[in-house]
């Protein structure tokens, strides 16, 4: 127990030293400051100086105003961003893509342009075939005015469209064709020299058909002819006479006057 009694003693002894040590380095530290820069104390804090104040100091709260920073200025409002052009487009490329598609394809489309063409020339050709032409002819049969309307030896052109004229010479009428027998062209009919006369290659025929002069090999030929039920002159040529064959001599071939 002494020596427990001994330890404590000890150890209070130990922190009194400690203490006042502390109190006394910090007793020196405030002396050197002072001494290096006097402050008048009474001004600073007159409570240091007046015991009475004191209390009042410690008890009222300390209004100490701070200055407020500046705010920074606010920043500047930037112009609104133009708009972007629109882009052009690449008007190069595609006209380069076009050349070389037209120089390469072109001779390819002539090509198939001419194949098409044929194919389709072709294919109307045989449907043509087999739809034959359908013409509308003329009647074959003419009524060409009553007998007494004719003159012996006279001609009567005025069926020359109809291919054919109305010939009276010798006792009969007899209706010649207006084709010549060398190269189909039409002769004309010459009244004061009585003959035709074929403008193509200079052939003549008499009145009654028989050729004399040019290359005619043959004479004119002669349509059927008759009398009508009505009494008029009925000219049918579907039915033809060649005099080189003795087919003049057929009853058909003229009509009495």
């Amino acid at each position: 127990m002494a020596e427990f009694a001994l330890g404590q003693i000890g150890i209070r002894f130990a922190l009194k030293g400690t203490a006042s040590l502390a109190l006394r380095s910090g007793v020196d530290i405030l002396s050197a400051g002072t001494k290096k820069f006097p402050v008048d104390q009474t001004a600073v804090c007159p409570s240091i100086t007046d015991p009475g104040v004191k209390r009042d100091i410690m008890s009222e709260p300390t209004n100490v105003s701070e200055t407020p920073a500046a705010a920074p200025p606010p920043k500047p409002t930037l112009p609104p961003k133009p708009a972007a052009p629109p882009k052009t487009p690449a008007k190069a490329g595609k006209e380069r893509r076009f050349f070389l598609f037209a120089l390469f394809a072109s001779w390819a489309a002539i090509a198939w342009t001419a194949l098409t063409v044929s194919t389709v020339g072709m294919v109307l050709g045989t449907v043509r075939f087999l739809f034959p032409n359908v013409l509308s002819e003329p009647p074959s049969k003419v009524k060409a005015g009553m007998p007494d309307q004719y003159e012996e030896g006279k001609v009567v052109d005025r069926f020359k469209d109809q291919n054919f004229w109305v010939v009276r010479y010798q006792g009969i009428i007899y209706a010649l064709s207006t084709t010549c027998t060398h190269l189909g062209c039409t002769p004309n009919w010459l009244e004061r020299e009585e003959k035709f006369k074929c403008p193509c290659h200079g052939s003549g025929f008499k009145i009654t058909g028989v050729n004399f002069e040019g290359p005619a090999p043959r004479p004119l030929e002669r349509w059927g002819i008759s009398i009508g039920e009505d009494g008029q002159i009925l000219v049918d040529k579907s039915k033809k006479f060649q005099k080189e064959m003795g087919q003049w001599d057929n009853p058909e071939s003229y009509i009495k006057a």
